[in-house]
């Protein structure tokens, strides 16, 4: 019996394909049509351009495929927005709508909402747009088993800032970076916001930090220190370091600001001390480092006049070049970190709008 049973199973393994039907067994495919019209997740536009203390509306919209209807009204509609990491591994949690439920998270607290122009309306409203609020975002409406997701980024306009403190270069780690351009009324730069500086011309040889916690550099003209004269221009990458203990300087974003930024007229020139005592009986408070780079960049601020600034530095903007004010050149010019109770300067101050 064991036998005849054995024979039986090596004739049905051994047995040749059916002609007709071997392209079938290979090439069959199998169509699932789902219940209901598949739902579909639209932005109008992949990026958005704003600046620090505006409002901007992040586009979104939600559709049924086969069908005009915003929703199927069988199910509550769920929108969810979250902000994505440099590297999407993480979100960051903005904000949820269902019904009549409505939740904002963290520093968009009383800051972000629904514009809701239709039914299959799910823009998100961000108002007086913090510096933070740069980056990626994702909106994801849920309906019963259905979802869909779309990205929108935030942009804003600003400029970015080599910076390193008193004691000199690669003198930061990651979170000492991270303080200083807090210091400075800026956050760390990113790197499409670095390589957008490069390509508006910041050439910089000093390596330094940006928010994803790479190091890199941008070269517009390429020379011996910097890599070498014969390499191409571009923003070159030192990697990924360990941010307790790597050193190096850290590229700062700032935006806008409300206020004024101003060189203080005194008869005088004044040590650190009596610098940030002028401002104050001016009303106003010395000036950031940030504060001088967005005057120079963003409102064309010009003064041929060294200043101190809050972090002890002295620096003077120059957005029309001339003879012995930057002759070559628009930038924000740096003299150092002179002796605070002896060196004598200007003082540039900044008085903050209600």
């Amino acid at each position: 019996m064991k036998s005849l049973l054995f024979l039986v199973l090596i004739s049905v393994c051994w047995a040749e394909p059916h002609p007709g039907n071997s392209s079938l067994e290979h090439e069959r495919i199998i169509h699932i049509q789902e219940n209901g019209p598949r739902l579909l997740v639209v932005a109008e536009q992949a990026k958005i351009f704003s600046h620090r203390g505006g409002n901007v509306t992040l586009p979104c919209k939600f559709y049924h495929e086969h069908t005009s209807t915003a929703g199927s009204g069988t199910h509550k509609i769920r929108v969810k927005w979250t902000k994505l990491t440099y590297d999407y591994l993480k979100e960051v949690d903005v904000f949820v709508a269902m019904g009549h439920h409505r939740k904002s998270y963290g520093s968009y607290q009383g800051r972000v909402s629904l514009r809701e122009s239709s039914e299959n309306d799910a823009s998100l409203v961000i108002t007086n747009i913090m510096l933070e609020d740069y980056g990626r975002y994702k909106c994801e409406v849920i309906e019963g088993l259905e979802d869909d997701t779309a990205v929108v980024t935030l942009n804003l306009e600003g400029v970015v800032f080599p910076y390193s403190p008193r004691l000199g270069r690669y003198n930061l780690n990651f979170h000492e970076a991270q303080r200083a351009c807090a210091e400075q009324d800026s956050v760390m730069a990113s790197f499409d916001q670095l390589y957008d500086a490069w390509r508006s011309g910041l050439d910089w040889c000093n390596a330094g930090w940006l928010s994803d916690g790479s190091v890199q550099y941008p070269i517009t003209k390429p020379r011996e220190p910097c890599g070498g004269r014969n390499t191409v221009p571009g923003v070159r990458n030192y990697g990924f370091w360990d941010k307790d203990k790597s050193r190096y300087d850290v590229f700062c974003f700032t935006s806008n600001f409300n206020g004024r930024f101003y060189y203080l007229i005194h008869p005088t020139k004044l040590t650190y001390d009596e610098a940030v005592q002028a401002c104050l009986k001016d009303g106003s408070q010395i000036a950031k480092v940030g504060q001088i780079f967005a005057a120079w960049k963003l409102l064309g601020y010009d003064r041929c006049d060294a200043g101190w600034l809050a972090d002890g530095s002295v620096r003077y903007p120059i957005s029309r070049p001339r003879k012995r004010c930057s002759p070559s050149e628009a930038a924000v010019r740096f003299v150092g970190f002179p002796d605070k109770k002896h060196k004598l300067y200007g003082v540039y101050c900044f008085r903050a709008y209600n």
